[in-house]
């Protein structure tokens, strides 16, 4: 059954904007990995980097892990307690789901303008597993709506395939995507750029949409914006570039910065650009990994950044510490969690606060 384009919610999105990942979180989403295919014979290592993200969370703000039925949730209870994480700011939920790339599956959140209400909604777009490359991701689909009524939060459904990691925003109106995902036919193939910019300006609050090209090789998400370019703060983006010209990611990621160069914002200002090492080629279970740094994840008092074992781990820390003052730079080993395809940045998904705290210092 087909999502409905109408707004049977009743809500005037003209009302929320899309906030940016370094805004103030009340939580942040995660589901449990399970799927054997995703990570085939690795799947303990993975839940293991899932608890060392989670031990980097806690400290600023709720987890919400989702447990696909009653007994996942007993046994990740049990995981949580053998890993000596015991915290009122961990809630296992129960929601049942294919897969774990919540990113892409969960709820997308807004934030209203003024002080009317409601103050948080929900956007619950398709999900159909990147262009319907794997199957089955009908109780993934689902997750928006389930997600939000566990969380009283209104959110009103569309019919149009939309992932998260596909579009980044600087809470002002930006939008950074691909050419390679959002134009891709097996997408939404009735829709022109314009037609896709015009829902994203109507849905998203988007003034200005900057389109790059192509992502990752071996990123089977046909480009996700995530993998390569990032807003950390206003006016200013992190995007990855690789300095060999024999590899693959070379041309594509060279493009990019020449489109970012040429970009402006929704206020008309030229983006300041921070230049990231691609770290070095890793092979996983299905080919070259689209192993990223620009895979981090912003959460309220610590700043998750995928390491990868290479020589540009503690480069890439280094580089980025400087734009959050006051959140802890914390580096997860990734290399078997990107073996499945996707990072920290895949998997995690904000839930941004109604009631905002004191900036961070």
């Amino acid at each position: 059954m087909k999502k409905s384009t109408a707004s049977p919610s009743g809500i005037d999105w003209s009302a929320y904007r899309f906030p940016a990942e370094w805004e103030a979180h009340d939580a942040t989403w995660l589901a449990w990995p399970h799927n054997a295919e995703t990570w085939p014979d690795t799947l303990e290592s993975v839940q293991e980097t899932y608890l060392e993200i989670i031990r980097a969370l806690i400290p600023g703000e709720r987890v919400y892990l989702l447990a696909r039925d009653c007994a996942s949730a007993e046994e990740i209870n049990e995981k949580l307690r053998h890993g000596k994480i015991e915290s009122p700011n961990v809630k296992v939920v129960t929601i049942p789901n294919n897969d774990a790339w919540l990113r892409d599956s969960g709820p997308t959140f807004m934030l209203r303008r003024d002080s009317g209400a409601p103050r948080r909604v929900a956007h619950d777009f398709i999900f159909n597993t990147w262009g319907k490359k794997y199957g089955p991701w009908d109780l993934d689909d689902q997750i928006p709506v389930a997600a939000c009524r566990m969380v009283n939060t209104p959110c009103e459904s569309h019919d149009f395939v939309l992932e998260g990691g596909s579009i980044d925003t600087d809470g002002q109106g930006t939008l950074l995507t691909t050419e390679q995902c959002l134009l891709n036919p097996n997408r939404n193939p009735s829709l022109s750029r314009e037609g896709i910019e015009e829902r994203l300006r109507h849905w998203l609050g988007i003034r200005q949409v900057i389109w790059l090209g192509e992502g990752l090789e071996g990123d089977d998400t046909d480009g996700h914006v995530d993998d390569l370019t990032r807003f950390i703060a206003p006016g200013v983006v992190a995007t990855v570039v690789e300095s060999d010209p024999h590899d693959p990611n070379h041309r594509p990621l060279a493009d990019n910065l020449r489109r970012l160069r040429l970009a402006k914002d929704a206020r008309g200002q030229t983006l300041k650009i921070v230049e990231l090492p691609m770290p070095p080629r890793l092979e996983g279970p299905f080919g070259r990994s689209p192993a990223s740094h620009a895979n981090f994840y912003i959460g309220n008092t610590a700043v998750l950044i995928p390491f990868f074992g290479g020589s540009t781990d503690q480069k890439i820390l280094q580089t980025l510490a400087p734009f959050f003052p006051g959140r802890k730079m914390v580096g997860i080993d990734c290399r078997t969690l990107v073996g499945g395809l996707g990072a920290i940045h895949c998997i995690t998904q904000q839930q941004p606060s109604i009631n905002p705290p004191p900036p961070l210092a």
